[in-house]
């Protein structure tokens, strides 16, 4: 991940969204500083909307009696993962507008359920600095049932 060379401020330990209404500067974020999202309940509409627009149309995301009977998944339709791991990106263009993502490793832990409501975390693990650049290297998580469940592991 590339971030933008922005002023120097102090230093974070945990910031949320509800508490970060603006950027937050590349040079003050420093290894372990973690950023998390608001609770974000993914609905039909949304899962709906992810399939018309990926095309990815598999029927345990929107057909409730397969995702039970033949997909395995006792409490009905699952939220596509990728759109569940689109709230990463979100949090980091969120406090470092003009972030360029370069990958993402993901492991799927856990089913997130049409209406449940997930929490993304992001941790910086390791920053160079590279001329004006920043390339920070985070821990990404996403949490269902009040961060009891881990539901996406990965780095970004």
């Amino acid at each position: 991940m590339r971030l933008g060379h922005l002023a120097r401020a102090a230093p974070l330990l945990v910031r949320t969204a509800a508490t970060a209404a603006t950027a937050y500067p590349a040079a003050a974020l420093k290894a372990g500083d973690a950023l998390r999202s608001r609770r974000r309940r993914f609905t039909e509409d949304d899962v709906a909307a992810y399939a018309g627009v990926s095309g990815d149309r598999n029927p345990v995301h929107l057909d409730d009696a397969f995702a039970r009977g033949t997909g395995g998944f006792q409490r009905g339709r699952v939220v596509h993962g990728m759109l569940v791991a689109s709230l990463f990106p979100a949090l980091i263009a969120a406090h470092f507008p003009g972030a360029v993502y370069a990958s993402q490793s993901l492991k799927f832990a856990a089913p997130v359920y049409v209406g449940d409501e997930v929490v993304a975390q992001v941790q910086a693990l390791q920053i160079n600095a590279a001329g004006a650049r920043h390339i920070v290297k985070f821990a990404t998580k996403c949490f269902t049932d009040d961060d009891q469940t881990l539901a996406i592991d990965g780095e970004a």
